[in-house]
């Protein structure tokens, strides 16, 4: 029998580490990994705190969307609602349902864990969790957050599950994100009797987030010895 297809965690020994940039978001730092026989190699990365995404599904098995524009790739992209895990001692469950709020005016009565992923291993540390939610209702006109920025008058609107799916497909949308967790949403749905919600996911919110950001170190150390800015 083969073996069990599993990506497998792994921590080289890291013989130094300079922050050599500190950004409004995320840094950049430089390690030199040993690779044991492979030898010693220096990879610049992007030092990233992770982030939370929401498939929301109504009734209806539609998709909550919003579209924002990202200047990296000059485009306004269609997303699922998301936000950086920006916030000490804020547990991603927690993260998503305030940016549930905050992007789409909505709260959600279920939560399930839908997967994890790494948004581009080789140059980044970002993790991203996406949560399924269901149980869609409206935040009150009097409780809505106030945007501004980039979400000022970002638009929201609902995509039948199917129809993203082909979308993306297509290649008519680009978010990684958005991606993986729409056809990741669908195979899960073909598992499962029309419209019913997965069984409570305990795991949700007891599963560790893997991340291997350094400004969440630096935040509770304040100071790194072993990874000094230039």
């Amino acid at each position: 029998m083969p073996d069990e297809l599993r990506d497998q965690l792994a921590s080289l020994p890291v013989r130094s580490c300079v922050r050599s940039f500190t950004g409004h978001v995320w840094n950049i730092v430089t390690e030199d990994v040993d690779l044991g026989e492979g030898g010693v190699v220096t990879r610049d990365f992007v030092d990233h705190p992770g982030a939370v995404g929401i498939l929301a599904l109504d009734e209806q098995d539609r998709v909550v969307l919003v579209q924002q524009y990202r200047h990296p790739v000059g485009a306004y992209e269609w997303e699922l609602p998301a936000g950086l895990l920006d916030v000490d001692g804020e547990a991603p469950h927690l993260t998503a349902a305030r940016e549930l709020m905050e992007e789409a005016d909505l709260e959600a009565a279920q939560w399930h864990l839908l997967l994890d992923h790494y948004t581009s291993s080789g140059g980044s540390s970002e993790s991203v969790r996406v949560f399924l939610a269901r149980g869609l209702t409206d935040v009150p006109v009097e409780s809505r957050h106030a945007r501004d920025g980039e979400e000022l008058g970002m638009p929201v609107r609902r995509v039948p599950l199917d129809e993203l799916v082909e979308s993306v497909l297509a290649g008519d949308v680009h978010n990684g994100t958005l991606m993986v967790s729409a056809l990741a949403a669908q195979r899960l749905r073909e598992r499962l009797p029309a419209h019913a919600v997965p069984a409570p996911d305990t795991g949700c919110c007891s599963r560790p987030l893997r991340t291997r950001c350094r400004r969440r170190r630096w935040t509770a150390r304040r100071r790194p010895s072993w990874c000094p800015s230039p």
